[in-house]
């Protein structure tokens, strides 16, 4: 099957971005919506992932900082390829708005994902939603997506 990635708006793409956080964080993580939507929301890069029948797949953020997160991926749609995509667009916007690193706040099960990938830890770990989490820091030039897969 394949994919196709897009930068969209926050301000035009919302209820879609929202559908798939919404099912995959709010549903099935148990994150409140009032910590999963916040004022991030508004001023990030947002990515929209879709599929060959143009229907929404997965989403992501990307923070002025260089911070990625709410990467969300609708279960049936848990691959290497859309993962590897999405991740990859995000750190290429990074570059290109002039970020040296990237980072990401992931759960403790990924830590040892993300460090083959050219992350190190930062930092201690840190709960965020009843969720036990670790900041993970990447110079872009060090990022590498071979070995990435979802875990779920």
């Amino acid at each position: 099957m394949g994919y196709h990635i897009d930068e969209v708006e926050w301000s035009i793409d919302k209820e879609l971005l929202q559908q798939i956080r919404e099912r995959v964080f709010v549903c099935e993580l148990h994150i409140p919506k009032h910590i999963e939507f916040d004022h991030l929301d508004k001023t990030a890069h947002h990515v929209l992932v879709t599929d060959e029948c143009k229907c929404p797949v997965a989403t992501g953020r990307l923070c002025s900082d260089g911070l990625i997160g709410r990467i969300a991926v609708l279960p049936e749609h848990r691959n290497r390829s859309v993962y590897k995509s999405l991740l990859t667009y995000l750190v290429n916007m990074a570059e290109k708005q002039g970020c040296d690193c990237v980072s990401i706040n992931c759960i403790l099960n990924e830590v040892d994902r993300f460090k083959r990938n050219g992350f190190s830890a930062d930092g201690l770990v840190f709960m965020e939603a009843g969720i036990p989490r670790q900041r993970m820091l990447c110079p872009i030039k060090q990022f590498d997506t071979r070995p990435f897969t979802l875990v779920h």
